[in-house]
């Protein structure tokens, strides 16, 4: 008998491995509390002490076209909001929770808006979902719970029904997927095993179903533990060496998901936040293994984004506007051609175009290995200055030529004042 995820055709995920770059959004109470969006467990902390951010929510400053325009200019092409975090707060008007925005001080739905203003910019609009809900009362305390460590909200786990928790999920999920259509659905997250949760507990096979029978060309990530389901997989919070594979060793679409600093939430007293620079490599590098950058911003209590979140987009913003030919429908160039030493590879294979992501300015020269023959112009992707090649192959100390397979381009001295130079190559 088939599973309910061939029952389904997949989704075309073309707009989705073109666009490469996209915003993540993390909002909710935990904004209030500016230390972590998982404060709530992080601090065991109870609903009555957790009551005091949803009754002094009030993002006066709240303006989702200035987001929708930092994240354009960043050269962002997809966002995903929180639509609910684990905390269970919800930031839409849903009919099945009175723990949501419009019943704060605040009083408003910010999602409406939030979809308008950014599909007017012309973004894709993604909502993350959290599976898990430390505010309902049919959601059993488990070792991801705020009182896991509580002896009595643990024996109350036999007058909980978890069914319940379920259905309310689905019938969350369909208000949000009938209103709003979005693009992407992110669940978060799975931990099955013993003290934990997995897809019999979520009941992922309704819930897949569900979300494709009312959005069939919507994107659904990997964390509902239903093996197949995943059209995109999610590495979070680290550098992928490789182009993830699936059990059987195909290569697969993947996501890294990352933050400006160590948290997702707004968190005011962080200070490891990733330069400009750091950040665009961690682009790049994901690019040239075929996978797209999701990267993360913690709105303040107050619905901005701070000045470091800010300073950090206008930075990522500028790079793009010159060089983001080499990253949108870029991908990893054919593995016959060896990456120079200190760089990056990206390839658009439409264009035939090659880029090389110049990571350490070398002194002179660019050598290309194995490209000898391919290369019928070069120039700085930045300013479409010419990068001449060389009209003699460089000699070692020997006499012997170095690299004679190789395409060797003559490097001005001095490093162009640009965060990461690329060199853009168009092919015979």
């Amino acid at each position: 008998m088939a599973s309910v995820v061939e029952k389904f055709p997949r989704p075309s995920v073309s707009w989705f491995t073109e666009a490469r770059l996209g915003m993540f959004i993390h909002w909710g109470l935990y904004a209030l509390a500016a230390r972590h969006e998982w404060v709530k467990n992080r601090e065991e902390l109870s609903d009555d002490h957790y009551q005091r951010y949803f009754e002094n929510f009030n993002p006066d400053l709240y303006d989702p076209r200035d987001w929708a325009r930092r994240a354009s200019a960043a050269g962002m092409k997809y966002v995903v909001i929180t639509c609910k975090h684990h905390e269970g707060f919800c930031l839409w008007d849903s009919a099945h929770t009175d723990y949501k925005a419009t019943n704060t001080p605040w009083g408003r739905d910010p999602i409406e808006p939030f979809v308008t203003a950014f599909r007017e910019a012309g973004l894709r609009v993604g909502f993350y979902y959290s599976l898990l809900d430390w505010h309902h009362p049919d959601y059993t305390v488990d070792a991801r719970h705020p009182q896991r460590n509580d002896t009595k909200a643990r024996e109350a786990n036999t007058e909980r029904d978890f069914r319940v928790y379920a259905k309310y999920m689905r019938d969350q999920v369909t208000e949000l997927l009938t209103r709003f259509h979005p693009d992407i659905i992110w669940y978060d997250f799975s931990f099955p095993g013993e003290d934990g949760k997995g897809r019999d507990d979520w009941e992922s096979e309704k819930l897949y179903a569900l979300t494709r029978e009312i959005c069939p060309d919507i994107l659904i990530d990997n964390r509902l533990d239903l093996p197949g389901a995943a059209d995109f997989v999610t590495p979070e919070q680290f550098q992928s060496s490789e182009q993830p594979c699936d059990d059987d060793g195909n290569p697969v679409v993947w996501e890294a998901c990352q933050t400006f600093s160590g948290s997702w939430g707004y968190h005011r007293d962080e200070d490891n936040w990733k330069s400009v620079d750091q950040l665009l490599r961690m682009l790049i590098d994901g690019v040239s293994k075929n996978g797209n950058l999701l990267l993360n911003v913690g709105p303040t209590a107050r619905g901005t984004f701070d000045s470091r979140a800010c300073a950090r987009l206008a930075g990522i913003g500028e790079w793009m506007k010159l060089n983001g030919r080499s990253i949108y429908g870029c991908g990893a160039a054919p593995s016959e051609w060896p990456v120079p030493q200190d760089c990056r590879y990206t390839y658009n294979a439409e264009t035939k175009r090659l880029y090389a992501h110049l990571f350490a300015w070398p002194f002179k020269h660019l050598h290309l290995p194995g490209m000898k023959g391919r290369v019928r112009y070069a120039q700085f992707l930045h300013d479409a200055s010419e990068v001449q090649p060389v009209e003699q192959q460089p000699k070692s100390h020997t006499g012997a030529a170095v690299g004679e397979n190789a395409h060797v381009l003559v490097l001005p001295t001095r490093k162009p004042e640009i965060e990461i130079p690329v060199v853009e190559l168009v092919l015979q």
